[in-house]
C-alpha cells in the first residue's frame, strides 16, 4: 500500500478484518480527527464486524505499507472469540 492510500473509509459498510505487518498508518475520525497510529503487529477492522455499524474510522497510509486481512466468515470463525466478553 502506497503512502497517502486509504485502507477503509469511515462510513463504509465493513466486510474485513486487517493486520499490519509493515510501515505505519494514521487512523482518523471525522469528528474526532487523528485517533492515532498503526504500527507493525496491529490490527484494525475489528469494530465494524462485531458490533454490526459501518466502519467507524478512516484508514491511512503514512508510509509504504504492508497489511494483511481475513473476510467476514474467517473472521467469524477463528477471531471474534477473542473479542468476545465472556
Amino acid at each position: 500500500m502506497a503512502p497517502g492510500a486509504a485502507l477503509i473509509r469511515e462510513g463504509e459498510p465493513g466486510e474485513r478484518f486487517y493486520f499490519l505487518f509493515a510501515g505505519m498508518l494514521s487512523v482518523s475520525n471525522a469528528s474526532m480527527g487523528a485517533l492515532e497510529v498503526l504500527r507493525p503487529g496491529d490490527y484494525f477492522g475489528e469494530v465494524s464486524l462485531t458490533m454490526g455499524v459501518p466502519r467507524t474510522a478512516t484508514v491511512t497510509a503514512i508510509t509504504p505499507a504492508v497489511v494483511a486481512s481475513c473476510d467476514r466468515e474467517t473472521f467469524d470463525e477463528l477471531l471474534r472469540p477473542l473479542f468476545a466478553d465472556d
